[in-house]
């Protein structure tokens, strides 16, 4: 296994917003997920959603939803693991 940051971001109060990110090889088994990098304790910060799009017979395209929970901006980083 071995994990990466794909991205940095941040989130307006109560918004969403879609990423992708392409060229992933589809034999790969790759987890998706974000962590804030801004501090808030007493409440998750963000919920996220991954869809797959198959671009070709040998890679991949994810798109990455994060919907930030809170009433203040929050960054975070968006990180995958590969498992295979």
């Amino acid at each position: 296994m071995w994990t990466g940051t794909q991205f940095s971001a941040s989130l307006a109060p109560n918004t969403s917003h879609r990423w992708f990110t392409w060229g992933w090889p589809v034999g790969w088994h790759v987890v998706w997920y974000v962590m804030p990098t801004s501090a808030v304790s007493g409440a998750p910060q963000l919920d996220w959603d991954v869809a797959v799009e198959r671009a070709s017979s040998t890679q991949c395209t994810y798109w990455i939803t994060v919907k930030n929970l809170t009433g203040a901006t929050v960054t975070f980083d968006g990180r995958f693991a590969v498992l295979s």
